[in-house]
């Protein structure tokens, strides 16, 4: 049974940093494709990062681009989020998804498992 666990999330003043993780199991961490979305209150759930499963190639929302990196780590099944240079309109609940195979993940409709979601709090 495949498991996507976020943590990191929290409440940051604009201009901070955040660090989320994603811990998978169930899966052969080296064989999926990984990405981020996020889902502000009363919006659509949209794309934020996006890595392939070779960790070659990383895929970054215009919104996000410069100031967030995504990073894999298969030994630890591990997928990472690093935020810096927070602003207010990131305030969303960032949640992880998995796609197996050689794709890559841009839509919510491309993955195959989700996370539960962590909480990010961005004050101005």
């Amino acid at each position: 049974q495949v498991q996507l666990v976020e943590s990191g999330g929290g409440l940051v003043q604009a201009g901070g940093s955040l660090r989320l993780s994603c811990a998978a199991s169930g899966l052969t961490f080296s064989r999926y494709a990984m990405g981020w979305f996020r889902q502000a209150l009363g919006k659509e759930r949209e794309f934020v990062a996006a890595i392939t499963w070779s960790g070659t190639r990383t895929y970054y929302a215009d919104s996000v681009k410069g100031r967030f990196t995504v990073s894999g780590d298969n030994d630890a099944k591990r997928l990472y989020l690093q935020m810096n240079n927070l602003k207010h309109e990131d305030t969303a609940v960032y949640y992880c998804a998995a796609q197996s195979g050689l794709g890559v993940i841009l839509r919510p409709s491309d993955a195959d498992y989700w996370g539960q979601g962590t909480q990010v709090t961005v004050s101005s």
